[in-house]
């Protein structure tokens, strides 16, 4: 009973999460492209207003504008900008702790990198998620903060430098995730520990009859446009645990950094736009180059491949004409099944043996040959071109036996009869 409820309530955690997201990351862009598309005043303007915008919605026209520090006096319906990115936080951390700490064995421990306990690889990822803002903190506060390119670029450094360290530690799905997180965790500590608090000194100010410091609210958007060059990236790394070429792999790390490039590429193409109308086409065939770079590298062979054994970038691995009937003619096909029944159907069974599963995950069935022959293609792609499965390796697939399936998926020849 158990399995079930959790389950569900993984399901739950996750709707709120992806609800929750959507509606931080559209007002993030929203925001972002409001201020950027400012224009200066038709008229008299009020007093302290640097730039408005006319905007049409939904039928009705918007009259917006925007005050450079704060306006003369606070209105009483004042509505703060705060509870999407808090609850998409704790969403993410409650379903980062209900998939990966509860099932640290399955999602996050690797032995092959770091024989942790669940208990201590769970410790390392959350300090290490709060770790992070302490870091991007420090050096958003050093003297580099007048300097937003060489800012940028140190940031740009310490991320992929995480995601290294996470990389050696936890199992590729693991590390992708951790990485995501911590860049999840600062965005949403610039809002609770700088954003929010400079507003709020800044709206005191006001109704104590003081003039704001300009500072803060410059402080508040540097950080708010941090948060709008990590969000592609960061929604990149949150998907990347359904698609193992982009976790499974040992440059999964570089993969983090090449996407880190190409949000920002991308987010710079729509600024630029937002703020002058021109449109750097340039950018687009960067984030194509970056992105064809990911895709190599995903299937590149890594250091720990090791000679005589399948590594993830054998691209000989073609299927003949009719690949299911070939495939369960070839020869080597006794050998294969008898290694996918033993790896991994205990989890991919129509009642799973393994405690805590209560059906086959995704629905991907691997008991019967007929089962392995019609699942070849996700064989392939999940424990043969990468190391997803079986996860963390935990049922001890050797790479002798994922050559054995390699060379079983590129030399079947015959008639498959079920």
């Amino acid at each position: 009973m158990w399995t079930y409820f959790a389950e569900w309530l993984q399901f739950g955690v996750r709707w709120l999460h992806v609800v929750t997201a959507i509606a931080w990351i559209g007002s993030s862009f929203y925001f972002i492209a409001l201020d950027l598309g400012l224009r200066k005043p038709h008229g008299a303007p009020l007093v302290g207003v640097g730039g408005e915008a006319w905007q049409v919605h939904g039928g009705g026209f918007y009259h917006i504008q925007k005050y450079m520090v704060a306006p003369p006096h606070m209105p009483e319906d004042l509505t703060w900008f705060k509870w999407e990115s808090y609850f998409t936080w704790l969403s993410g951390f409650a379903l980062l702790f209900l998939v990966y700490y509860i099932g640290a064995d399955l999602y996050l421990v690797d032995p092959a990198k770091a024989d942790l306990p669940a208990w201590g690889a769970s410790a390392i990822g959350i300090a290490g998620l709060g770790l992070g803002w302490v870091v991007y903190d420090a050096i958003c506060k050093s003297p580099l903060r007048g300097n937003d390119s060489a800012l940028l670029g140190v940031l740009f450094v310490y991320v992929v430098a995480a995601s290294f360290v996470f990389s050696q530690l936890f199992s590729g799905r693991g590390a992708m995730l951790h990485t995501g997180a911590m860049i999840a965790t600062i965005m949403t500590a610039n809002v609770a520990m700088l954003i929010i608090p400079n507003q709020k000194i800044v709206v005191a100010d006001l109704k104590a009859g003081r003039t704001p410091d300009p500072r803060l609210g410059a402080a508040a958007k540097q950080r708010s446009l941090h948060n709008n060059y990590l969000t592609l990236p960061v929604v990149f790394l949150m998907l990347s645990n359904h698609y193992p070429l982009a976790f499974a792999t040992e440059w999964n790390w570089v993969i983090a950094g090449l996407v880190l490039l190409i949000g920002a590429v991308v987010r710079h193409f729509f600024n630029t736009m937002h703020r002058t109308g021109r449109q750097l086409w340039w950018c687009w065939a960067v984030a194509g180059l970056l992105f064809a770079a990911v895709i190599t590298l995903s299937g590149a062979p890594g250091w720990r491949a090791a000679p005589g054994t399948v590594a993830a970038a054998d691209t000989s691995l073609d299927f003949p004409a009719d690949p299911q009937v070939a495939l369960a003619r070839s020869p080597l096909f006794g050998e294969a099944e008898g290694i996918v029944q033993s790896r991994c159907s205990m989890c991919h069974a129509r009642a799973p043996l393994w405690p805590g599963i209560a059906h086959a995950p995704k629905a991907v069935l691997l008991e019967t040959g007929r089962d392995i022959v019609l699942n070849a293609a996700l064989i392939e792609r999940q424990a043969v071109r990468s190391h997803a499965m079986p996860p963390g390796n935990i049922t001890g697939l050797e790479p002798e036996e994922r050559l054995a399936l390699a060379r079983w998926i590129r030399s079947g020849d015959g008639t498959y009869r079920p």
